[in-house]
């Protein structure tokens, strides 16, 4: 099966640093980081702790500015493509607000972006459906499993129908049975609405899995030692994973880890 996609940037860095100045002295966090990302692309951000995976996505989505080289949104800056409200983000954990309810904290950056009450309400509705919580919005977020809160964390990131959406590894702290089932789920949502994703894993199967491209970073400072584009199908059935194409990728990336650790200084 073809997996092409519109080569249309999305998402470009070239030649980009980040620097952080501490009272220890400057930590190198992002160093000549060059990538693409085109329109539809499932790309997963892979390396160890500190390996600056996260750094780059807080890059994209303006919540880190690089001290070097250059990033764009959707041929904006950063900055630029947070004010039209060009991505959605998902961090590791959910975030719910504990006293409103799970329709009640998707609402709340629909009420922020002056959306109408109708507006709000229709907007609900459709992403509840789309990550499977239809039925579940006057549910408080303590009365939902771990699973359940991270699918409405996706749902109030879809809520505003932005064209990228940014996830900082939101399955990490879940088990594996309940974090498969996410996975599958995902990649479903992710072809419903053919939207271009960003995803921080520390989990080789988990990147191989969902993947059109997998980009391996190294240790501190952050480089990328190897991007890798996946030849399997974009419909993917969990027992893929036992397929010998599905093998050859895992240990590619994990190679690529190898060899990034090779070259920490």
């Amino acid at each position: 099966m073809n997996n092409s996609v519109d080569v249309a940037p999305v998402i470009e860095a070239k030649g980009l640093d980040l620097v952080f100045q501490t009272a220890d002295g400057p930590v190198h966090a992002l160093k000549d980081v060059n990538l693409t990302v085109g329109k539809g692309e499932f790309v997963s951000f892979i390396g160890p702790s500190g390996c600056g995976k996260t750094t780059f996505l807080r890059c994209v989505a303006a919540l880190e500015h690089p001290t070097g080289g250059t990033l764009t949104v959707n041929g904006m800056t950063p900055d630029e493509a947070r004010m039209k409200r060009a991505y959605g983000y998902v961090f590791q954990a959910a975030g719910l607000y504990p006293w409103r309810t799970i329709a009640g904290n998707i609402r709340l950056p629909l009420e922020i972006m002056g959306f109408s009450k109708a507006e709000q309400d229709e907007r609900i509705e459709r992403v509840l459906g789309l990550v499977e919580l239809a039925g579940f919005g006057k549910k408080f977020p303590w009365q939902l499993s771990g699973g359940m809160q991270q699918r409405a964390s996706i749902a109030r990131a879809l809520a505003f129908d932005a064209d990228i959406l940014l996830m900082d590894e939101p399955f990490g702290a879940l088990d594996e049975i309940v974090r498969d089932r996410l996975n599958e789920e995902l990649l479903k949502l992710w072809a419903r609405t053919e939207k271009t994703i960003g995803f921080v894993t520390h989990s080789i199967p988990e990147a191989v899995y969902l993947s059109t491209k997998i980009v391996v970073m190294s240790p501190r400072p952050g480089r990328i030692t190897d991007i890798i584009d996946s030849p399997l199908p974009r419909e993917r059935p969990l027992d893929i994973r036992d397929s010998r194409e599905f093998i050859e990728i895992a240990h590619r990336v994990r190679e690529g880890l190898r060899a990034g650790h090779g070259d920490e200084v």
